[in-house]
């Protein structure tokens, strides 16, 4: 079964489709994009309809699919996916993640493990050396028994356990601490409609309880670790740790203070996996444009100064479809703001 969703305009199909885990289990899985296989592991909860239809989420997944075909996944218990036959553990995503792998019938692929699913990358990693070309580990950790004090790791269960709402609201702020606050909004409305309040205490504490310490020795594949110096999620030191720990491993340090890789400046995470994967930019065929002529229409009203919900009215498309416009404009521009789409397009129109 191939369910296809399509953000509109020349964007490519993500397409999802089911894969089958040890005693049964339905895996969903996406994938969007041309060339060898990055697969990216899911990282706190997942839903792969919802995620695609985030802006931000989708903006950074295609910047990645220019050059790879990305893969993502529902975990067991998450969107789409089956639930799963027990508790979760970290080995458990390991055998989720082989199942995934096994599926696509590759001989090896490229991982980009973000947060929890970074732990779970290296483990797996570990333990198929030869299937794994090259690895990224974004935001994460080897312990996370170190991740916050005892005290804080209760309250926040506690918090996530009795009031989902607020809980999902604190979980939003320290994910996306650079985001605006309509987008932390939209991510708390996101996990509340993913999963469960029980369920998402079951994620945090497989968060805290996952470790890799004691395999970290053993990691064979060039790995990239990647971590914000100022993320209120997973303590940078953390990362800085893990990559000391990789033998061989580079540590690059970016700046900002979101834990997610498309929150904050999401376009310096592409560049630095797409460095290490070995992809630079795509190749232009010919004197085609930089921005396609929606995408020109688009910056042109940035560059008046409107809003996303103004540029929408004006254009008779819908406000989240001028964000997601927004948001590939910057991406392929290679900038940060709407000031800097607002400056190329000064320097650029005829």
């Amino acid at each position: 079964m191939t369910r296809v969703l399509d953000g509109g305009g020349h964007e490519p199909q993500f397409e999802i489709r089911f894969c089958t885990a040890e005693d049964g289990v339905r895996i969903a899985y996406a994938t969007v994009g041309h060339g060898p296989f990055l697969v990216v592991p899911p990282a706190w909860i997942s839903h792969l309809e919802l995620m695609w239809r985030d802006p931000a989420v989708r903006a950074f997944v295609l910047a990645l699919a220019e050059h790879r075909t990305v893969l993502l996944y529902d975990k067991p218990g998450c969107g789409l996916s089956g639930p799963w036959q027990g508790r979760g553990t970290l080995d458990a995503e390991v055998r989720v993640l082989e199942a995934v792998v096994d599926h696509l019938e590759q001989e090896r692929v490229d991982l980009l493990g973000v947060s929890t699913a970074a732990a779970v990358s290296l483990a797996f990693a570990v333990r198929h050396p030869k299937r794994v070309a090259r690895l990224v580990a974004y935001g994460g950790y080897a312990d996370g028994g170190k991740v916050a004090s005892a005290e804080v790791r209760a309250t926040m269960l506690d918090t996530v356990r009795k009031h989902w709402g607020a809980g999902s609201g604190v979980l939003a702020d320290v994910f996306m601490a650079d985001a605006t606050g309509d987008e932390k909004a939209r991510f708390a409305s996101f996990q509340r409609d993913a999963v469960t309040a029980e369920l998402a205490c079951e994620q945090l504490e497989q968060c805290f309880e996952a470790s890799v310490e004691d395999r970290l020795n053993r990691v064979a594949t060039p790995t990239l670790v990647l971590h914000r110096r100022g993320d209120r999620a997973i303590p940078y030191r953390l990362g800085r740790d893990l990559a000391a720990r990789i033998p061989d491993a580079r540590l690059v340090t970016l700046s900002g203070r979101s834990h997610f890789p498309w929150a904050g400046d999401s376009a310096a995470v592409v560049r630095a996996v797409l460095g290490h994967l070995g992809a630079g930019r795509p190749e232009r065929r010919g004197p085609r444009p930089v921005l396609t002529p929606r995408q020109r229409e688009v910056a042109a009203l940035v560059a008046d100064g409107m809003s996303n919900r103004q540029i929408a009215l004006r254009l008779g498309i819908r406000e989240r479809s001028a964000e997601g416009h927004v948001e590939r404009i910057r991406h392929r521009l290679d900038v940060h703001s709407r000031a800097q789409i607002a400056a190329w397009w000064a320097r650029h129109n005829d």
